[in-house]
């Protein structure tokens, strides 16, 4: 089941994607994909629903928003591909780098960039986003994915001036306002059997930057979410961002960032894309 966003800003409604990836309005059964629709039973219910039944959403120029709402905690994971740690001249950490993303830095998935005032440094990271389904604290890794709800696309897009130059906090130079989109939708544990065996790929104006897979994730899935858990209480809807395979802007030589103009075009197997244009 795909569970989707879509309208104006600020005015989104639920959706449903149906079987032909056509938008389907679920207004009618839930206020949005939010809380504790994300719960295990609460999308069972939504399971058993006929698309069919559905009203039916014109698709033309439709904009797709962030596909889940009201995120408590956007929570990141640092370094977590052996490959990427090598490229940013950085040890393989041995247990997870946590940071945050501020919740108001999410965006659609195919809403503009806006370029920070100022910024040369702003960098790009495709990452596999796990939205969590039931809440749970001190979960065991054997129980961790019984408490995801699905699975998304997340641009963990980042400014590294801000992230590495202004002391150690990696929070500044990652909560910026457009720096996280996340969808076009949350794609339900049911329809992904192996979140670690996932391609994941991001281009500049087509040409290939990053092309991985979630299979060298140096800390898995349900070793992420059983770790966070141990730090605080996740609830339905916090998303957890495991970080991205080699190829970003910085690891590049020289390294290369965004520029006014340029299009972002991220995808992950089975999730779906998303296309940010770069505003300067």
């Amino acid at each position: 089941m795909k569970l989707l966003r879509y309208g104006p800003g600020g005015a989104e409604k639920p959706g449903m994607l149906d079987d032909a990836g056509r938008v389907r309005d679920l207004s009618g059964h839930v206020d949005d994909i939010s809380g504790s629709v994300l719960t295990a039973a609460s999308l069972q219910r939504l399971r058993d629903l006929d698309p069919a039944s559905l009203p039916l959403v014109d698709g033309q120029d439709l904009r797709m928003g962030a596909c889940v709402a009201g995120v408590g905690k956007f929570i990141a994971i640092g370094l977590n591909y052996a490959d990427h740690a090598a490229e940013s001249g950085m040890e393989v950490p041995s247990e997870p780098i946590v940071f945050t993303k501020w919740n108001s830095c999410i965006a659609g998935p195919d809403d503009d960039l806006h370029l920070p005032k100022g910024s040369q440094h702003t960098d790009w990271e495709v990452e596999l986003g796990v939205v969590i389904g039931d809440a749970g604290r001190d979960i065991r890794v054997e129980d961790a994915l019984d408490h995801v709800a699905g699975y998304c696309v997340v641009n963990d897009i980042s400014e590294r001036d801000w992230q590495i130059n202004h002391g150690p906090t990696w929070d500044k130079g990652k909560g910026y306002d457009g720096f996280g989109p996340i969808g076009p939708w949350m794609v339900t544990r049911d329809e992904v059997p192996d979140p670690q065996a996932l391609r994941l790929w991001l281009e500049i104006d087509g040409a290939m930057q990053q092309d991985g897979n979630t299979r060298t994730m140096v800390f898995g899935v349900a070793e992420l979410v059983a770790y966070c858990s141990r730090l605080a209480t996740l609830h339905p809807g916090d998303i957890i961002t495991t970080g991205t395979p080699p190829g970003v802007g910085m690891g590049q030589k020289p390294p290369v960032y965004l520029r006014d103009g340029q299009v972002m075009r991220l995808g992950i197997e089975g999730l779906g894309e998303q296309r940010q244009r770069v505003r300067g």
